[in-house]
């Protein structure tokens, strides 16, 4: 009598701890991934206002000089090369300066507007991420708890041994979960971080797009722009992929398979959301 007072004991005290771990394990992460659509879909200037006016003053004020002196070597560098890739100089013909003329004019141009041209890039890009967003994104939240049918009456027809092991689990996996929260943040975070940081220096690339030699940083900067900006997009799908996944977990018969495949699923859209950025890359051929 004791020993079964004693044992149903200890499977109430496993059965609690269980149901505790399963009931807050995935709160942190389904409030993320959930964010994530959200931070995704907004543009550099309405995700921190401060730290876009401090970036939009930064280029204008201090970059934007610097690009100014590098414009006027890379152009006159192009002046001097059309010049001497003539044996004797009366035979360059008149149109050619005129041509140097107008690429100078178009260079100038697209140095003094780098800010909106840059912004426009991301703006188009967020206008497919919120129309894709709008579309895919279903309901990524996880609660084992809700879809376990009578769970707690499956638990305590359970020996002690495989609950003890079921605690340790969801102990483990909980303890995991916390970590890939805290990696989405970072590979969300940080791609907005990159973003403020890549469009702080755009007029010194910009400066370089019309130069015969030096055009080549100016194209791959644009590269790398369409890619930052379209990551966006790639994240969304992850996203959506996710959402689809975490909805048809079968969770009938094991509770254990369910968690470890929850986590499987979770750890997944972390490994995607990390090559996001390569496969924007790859896709745009930006290096």
């Amino acid at each position: 009598m004791i020993t079964e007072w004693i044992t149903e004991w200890i499977k109430e005290v496993l059965t609690g701890g269980i149901i505790a771990n399963l009931s807050g394990m995935f709160d942190s992460v389904n409030e993320k991934v959930a964010d994530v659509a959200g931070q995704v879909g907004m543009t550099s200037s309405a995700w921190n206002s401060s730290i876009y006016s401090m970036i939009h003053n930064l280029s204008e004020t201090v970059v934007l000089p610097i690009a100014g002196v590098i414009l006027a070597f890379v152009m006159t560098l192009e002046l001097v090369q059309i010049i001497t890739d003539k044996n004797n100089f009366h035979e360059i013909e008149s149109a050619v300066f005129f041509k140097w003329i107008f690429k100078t004019a178009c260079a100038i141009l697209i140095v003094t507007n780098t800010w909106n041209i840059v912004m426009g890039i991301f703006d188009v890009a967020q206008g497919v991420v919120n129309n894709a967003g709008g579309v895919i994104v279903a309901d990524t939240s996880i609660d084992i708890t809700s879809v376990a049918a009578d769970l707690e009456t499956r638990l305590m027809e359970m020996d002690i041994g495989p609950l003890i092991g079921l605690w340790f689990q969801s102990l483990f996996v909980g303890v995991t979960m916390w970590a890939l929260t805290i990696c989405i943040f970072i590979i969300v975070y940080g791609r907005m971080v990159e973003i403020y940081i890549v469009t702080s220096v755009a007029p010194i690339p910009m400066a370089t797009m019309l130069g015969k030699e030096w055009g080549g940083m100016g194209q791959n900067y644009l590269r790398s722009l369409l890619a930052l900006a379209f990551q966006a997009f790639f994240i969304i799908i992850c996203v959506a992929i996710y959402a689809v996944l975490v909805q048809n977990i079968a969770v009938d018969t094991d509770i254990s398979k369910a968690i470890w495949t929850c986590m499987g699923y979770t750890v997944l859209l972390c490994f995607c959301l990390f090559k996001t950025g390569n496969m924007a890359k790859s896709v745009f051929n930006a290096h």
